[in-house]
Parts: C-alpha cells; sequence; structure tokens
C-alpha cells in the first residue's frame, strides 16, 4: 500500500523560515500529503504566513500555549490523519523529492521508524555552512548525523525523523524531555523492539543557528542531556560520549603543561587536530572561509558540548542529584 504522510512542524517564532520551508514543501513532486503547523506559543503571529499556502498544501494550523517542541509534537501527532508522521525542524528546506523518496524508501526498505541527514544549502553563509560542517564531520560526530556507514543503529533526530503514528502513540510519543528528546524517542522505540534505519536520499538542509554564540549555548545543551539519557536508557551508553569532555580536560592539561612546564607536546597534538579540521573541510566545502571558520566551530562544539557533559555527569553521579533538580529547564 501508498505510505501516507502528515508533515508536523513545531515552531515558535521563525516567521521567515517557516515561509520558506513551506514554500519546499509546496513545490514536491509528490503532493499527496499533509501539513500540521503547530504554534507552540508563538510571539509573533504565524497564521497569516500559513494561510499564503493554503491553495497549494493541505494543511491545518494549531495554536497553543508554549510547552517546548516535543510535546508540541505530540500535540500535531494526535491531529495527524496519517499513517507516517514526519517531523522536521521549521528552520529546514526540503528538495523536490522529499516526499516522494520517503515514500520509495518505506515501500522497499520499510522499518518502524527512520530519520536522514541534514546539510548545508548553497544558499546559507559561510557561518551556518562552517556549523553544519562540524555537527557532521568524521572529526566531531564521527559523521553520524549524516552518513550511514557511519552506524550501526541509527537514531532518527526530530530535524527530519518519521515515525509509524500507530507506533508513536504506543511507546507515548516524545516524552516530558525538552532537550535530547528525539534521541530519547529512538532509544524507547528499541527498548520496546521496534526498528530504526537511515535513509540516505532524504537530507534536509538545517540552518542551525546563526552565530557562534548561540551554537556554543545549544550543544551546551546537548552535553548537559546525554548524562540524563544515559541514566534514562543504560543499555546504550557508549565510552565514545566522553570524547568532547576528554578533549576539553586534554586542552586544559596542554596548557598547563605548556606554561608551567614548558612542555608543548599535548598541544602539538591538537595543533595536528586543528590542521586535519581544517583540510577535511577545505576538501568537504571546497571554500578556505568556511575551512577556517569551521575550525573554530568545531572547538565550540567540542568545549561546549564537553563541558555540558562533565557539569552534568558530576551533578548525577557524584552529587547525586535527580535530573528535574540538576536540570530543571530541561524538562516540561
Amino acid at each position: 500500500m501508498n505510505p501516507t504522510i502528515s508533515i508536523i512542524i513545531a515552531i515558535f517564532n521563525r516567521k521567515d523560515e517557516l515561509f520558506e520551508l513551506l514554500n519546499s514543501l509546496s513545490r514536491q513532486t509528490d503532493k499527496d500529503f499533509e501539513v500540521i503547523v503547530v504554534d507552540d506559543g508563538s510571539l509573533i503571529k504565524l497564521l497569516p504566513t500559513v494561510e499564503l499556502f493554503e491553495d497549494q498544501l493541505d494543511i491545518q494550523f494549531f495554536r497553543k500555549d508554549n510547552s517546548g517542541p516535543g510535546l508540541s509534537r505530540n500535540y500535531g501527532a494526535k491531529r495527524a490523519k496519517n499513517d507516517w508522521l514526519v517531523f522536521v525542524d521549521s528552520d529546514v528546506i526540503v528538495e523536490t523529492d522529499y516526499i516522494e523518496n520517503i515514500k520509495k524508501n518505506l515501500t522497499e526498505n520499510p522499518a518502524d521508524a527512520f530519520g536522514g541527514a541534514d546539510k548545508a544549502h548553497r544558499g546559507f553563509n559561510l557561518m551556518q555552512k562552517a556549523i553544519s560542517y562540524s555537527m557532521t564531520s568524521v572529526f566531531t560526530t564521527g559523521g553520524i548525523r549524516g552518513n550511514k556507514k557511519a552506524v550501526t543503529k541509527f537514531q532518527p533526530r526530530s530535524f527530519n525523523m518519521g515515525v509509524n503514528k500507530e507506533i508513536f502513540l504506543k511507546v507515548g510519543g516524545f516524552s516530558e524531555m525538552r532537550i535530547g528528546e528525539d534521541p530519547d524517542l529512538s532509544m524507547t522505540l528499541w527498548e520496546n523492539g521496534y526498528t530504526t534505519t537511515f535513509y540516505d536520499n532524504i537530507g534536509v538542509y538545517h540552518k542551525r543557528r546563526t552565530d557562534f554564540g548561540k551554537f556554543s549555548k545549544q550543544v551546551y545543551q546537548f552535553g548537559c542531556a546525554r548524562p540524563i539519557l544515559n541514566q534514562r536508557h543504560p543499555q546504550y551508553v557508549k565510552p565514545t560520549f566522553w570524547f568532547p569532555s576528554i578533549f576539553l580536560l586534554g586542552y586544559v592539561v596542554g596548557v598547563i603543561h605548556y606554561f608551567v612546564w614548558g612542555n608543548g607536546l599535548i598541544l602539538a597534538l591538537y595543533g595536528l587536530y586543528t590542521f586535519l579540521v581544517f583540510f577535511h573541510a577545505l576538501v568537504v566545502t571546497r571554500n578556505i572561509s568556511i575551512a577556517s571558520m569551521a575550525i573554530i566551530s568545531t572547538y565550540i562544539q567540542m568545549f561546549s558540548y564537553g563541558y555540558g557533559f562533565l557539569k552534568s555527569w558530576f551533578q548525577l553521579n557524584i552529587l547525586k542529584q535527580s535530573p528535574r533538580e540538576a536540570f530543571p529547564k530541561h524538562f516540561h
């Protein structure tokens, strides 16, 4: 049977990004799908933007009090009429064959849930492209966000994630977590015996953060969330989760070694890492400016995530605080 698709967009304020996303959805080669926009208590009016596409899309608009992305997606899922829920972030753009490829993949390679890559659009600015590189590079995340061969068990992320509606509702949808709710859902699906897979032809263009400060805060929160996820799903803990924290601590030790004992060997290793990141980014992006900025975004990612992870791990495992006590803003 032909899979039926409901696109669910949880959004807060991003009016311009919403227009770009809906515009890309209006240009699909397969137009048999619905779109559900859930306004999560935005401070600006989003309905006029949605109304621009009412003649081009089968679209519904709902406005609710702010509760964060996870519960807003649950709100939209309960109102979806189709069998498959596809969640995309409000700051992405999709290719014209996005829906067509999802249906083809579900027919040829079925799974209970699926995800795809994120990448940088040619129209993104240099900083966005540098951040996109650092979030998908083999030298930072191991390439797990955009390469089927890089993972043995793929965790779909909510910027580009599909789940069978019946299964989604059966496991309770997204949890009360405001940050890290998507890997939490993926691992919950695994624990209930459901399968996830990566489709390599449904990548989305993901704008992410527009400056390094916002990017640093975002990945810091990701780092804080990981030890919480480790407590919730201990069977899926990996030693590699410690890598950014070890990277951060190693750099601090290297600086101390250099200024106290005059030994620059450790910092020399970081210099080699920096060169590898630059060279790889240059090969991937073919732009020396992006490659240079990728060094900055990579170190921001590693340091901010590593610090967030260490802080969260210490509070949860040494101070024995509960996740809600340690990070109340991470929960609804």
